[in-house]
């Protein structure tokens, strides 16, 4: 799927699903998922170069990792809109003995689901130990990464920057969800983190600002040129500046949505903001 219409008609069926999710279980993270659809639509339809079925070696193929797993609504969603498992399968979110639990797992065996994650902090290192071993396998695709930007707070993730830099793992393109809110309020509240591109280059690492990080043209525009930039002996960092809530107006802009259902009413309003494009499940 590569037409921006369809693109933007797949963004908004996401933001439902996710409002309907987490609704019928009063459980879920919508903030960030709703903030980082735009994102994962363009990386599942237009960027990652993956085969069909679903294999979990990854041989050949793009692989993707989520760090900051609680945002699994806008993963499960559209990793079955894009034919990774039935899309009647998110009915069955948060349920007990559910493939599709509220952190992504891998003991059930979803498709598409390579890590657990959900433990804060681990998933950059993962993605730079995958990433060296295509490039010692001879494996010419990339590894693509998401992580919060309150996660960066963690310091395994200094420690993975640094390993990635020091051995010239430049076939991963790493993205950090740039939205500046966490679960107790704004990453400047709670540990503010300064100029991240200068710690990034400092690092390192060459960096991609893609300032529109909800705009699916500007989200294609700067993966496209990341992807440009791999091979040649230095790590990627994309620094994607979304919004969280985002496509649904009294979740934008806050943390109070990080990890808070909607009632009734208020899924009415969000869905209303977003009319069905492709069919609910």
């Amino acid at each position: 799927m590569s037409n921006t219409a369809a693109l933007h008609a797949f963004t908004t069926q996401v933001r439902r699903d996710i409002l309907r999710m987490v609704h019928r279980v009063n459980s879920g993270h919508p903030g960030g998922s709703l903030g980082c659809a735009e994102f994962f639509v363009v990386m599942y339809q237009v960027m990652l170069e993956r085969k069909s079925p679903f294999e979990m070696n990854g041989i050949g193929e793009d692989l993707f990792f989520l760090s900051n797993g609680h945002i699994s609504p806008v993963y499960y969603s559209v990793l079955a809109r894009s034919g990774y498992f039935p899309v009647e399968e998110l009915n069955t979110f948060r349920h007990i003995d559910s493939r599709l639990q509220g952190h992504p797992t891998t003991h059930e065996g979803l498709p598409g689901i390579r890590i657990a994650s959900g433990s804060l902090g681990q998933g950059l290192s993962v993605a730079v130990g995958a990433a060296l071993a295509k490039k010692l396998n001879g494996d010419k695709q990339l590894v693509y990464s998401l992580h919060g930007d309150g996660e960066l707070q963690e310091g395994q993730n200094w420690e993975a920057l640094m390993y990635a830099a020091g051995n010239k793992v430049d076939n991963i393109i790493a993205t950090i969800d740039y939205n500046g809110q966490q679960i107790d309020g704004s990453t400047d509240d709670v540990l503010p983190m300064g100029d991240m591109k200068a710690k990034l280059e400092a690092f390192g690492w060459d960096v991609v600002e893609i300032e529109k990080g909800n705009d699916i043209e500007s989200i294609i525009t700067g993966l496209s040129k990341a992807k440009s930039m791999t091979g040649k002996e230095k790590p990627i960092a994309v620094l994607l500046h979304t919004v969280m809530g985002n496509g649904v107006d009294f979740m934008m802009h806050t943390h109070d949505w990080h990890g808070k259902a909607p009632n009734d009413d208020q899924l009415a309003v969000g869905l209303n903001q977003n009319e069905a494009t492709l069919g609910d499940y």
